[in-house]
């Protein structure tokens, strides 16, 4: 259900807290690197170029995506990262923005927990903003008369900060996690709608075709018209994330 082209639209914007979740690893010379959820592959690379000698790895369940991702030194892999499973627990293990789509993540973090080597360190970031305006009219809409037989899709959610923070302190870590808005600036026109189709709107997509999709698209595009409108400089898209830096505990 994804589409690299559109996901990568506002690559500066999606890119962002990636960079600033990275900011805040402090690993020196890992041997091994795993970006679980990797998407188009671009950020992986930059994983690479950070940690030249490091075998750097990319995951994720999207053929398209993995597609797509660029040549370079580091490797990419379809799987799901549910499933997936090193050959040895790794130094880094960096999953950013994907774990709002795995249901019940919560759950899996101890399983992703235990892919990290000993004094290793587990970074992740999730969108907060599903109860913003443009998460809160797409999953109404979907759940309209018009559309409820017609759609069965598995909504993004995430935790709030203290959540996570509980959850790596009780599994041996020593955690870092914060949280940030981001004001984003979006130009053109419907920005909100070309934003969220690259995201949250891919399920609802894949299950409509021709004008089903271009009438929901519609309605949908109306809405947000009214919940964010254009500015003289842009559309403003309030984005809050969560972000978790943690570091396991080293063998005495």
């Amino acid at each position: 259900m994804w589409s690299p082209e559109k996901y990568l639209t506002f690559a500066t914007e999606r890119a962002r807290p990636f960079h600033d979740l990275m900011a805040r690893v402090p690993a020196v010379d890992p041997a091994d690197v795993v970006d679980l959820g990797c998407g188009p592959g671009t950020l992986t690379l930059e994983l690479a170029a950070r940690w030249p000698d490091a075998r750097v790895v990319g995951v994720d369940s999207s053929a398209e995506m993995i597609k797509a991702a660029p040549g370079g030194r580091a490797e990419f892999v379809l799987a799901d990262l549910r499933d997936w499973a090193p050959a040895q627990p790794v130094d880094v293990l960096i999953s950013n923005a994907t774990l709002q789509w795995v249901p019940d993540h919560l759950d899996l973090l101890p399983h992703l927990a235990g892919h990290v080597a000993p004094g290793g360190w587990f970074a992740f970031q999730v969108p907060a903003n599903f109860a913003e305006p443009s998460h809160v009219l797409l999953r109404e809409q979907a759940a309209s008369p018009r559309w409820t037989s017609r759609l069965q899709v598995s909504w993004p959610s995430s935790h709030e900060p203290v959540i996570y923070l509980q959850a790596l302190l009780g599994l041996g870590f020593a955690a870092d996690v914060w949280e940030t808005t981001y004001l984003q600036v979006l130009p053109g026109d419907d920005a909100v709608l070309e934003w969220m189709s690259g995201t949250a709107l891919r399920p609802v997509l894949a299950e409509l075709s021709g004008p089903d999709a271009d009438e929901f698209l519609e309605e949908y595009r109306a809405a947000l018209r009214t919940a964010y409108p254009a500015g003289p400089h842009g559309t403003v898209l309030p984005y809050r994330r969560v972000f978790a830096v943690a570091q396991k505990e080293a063998h005495a």
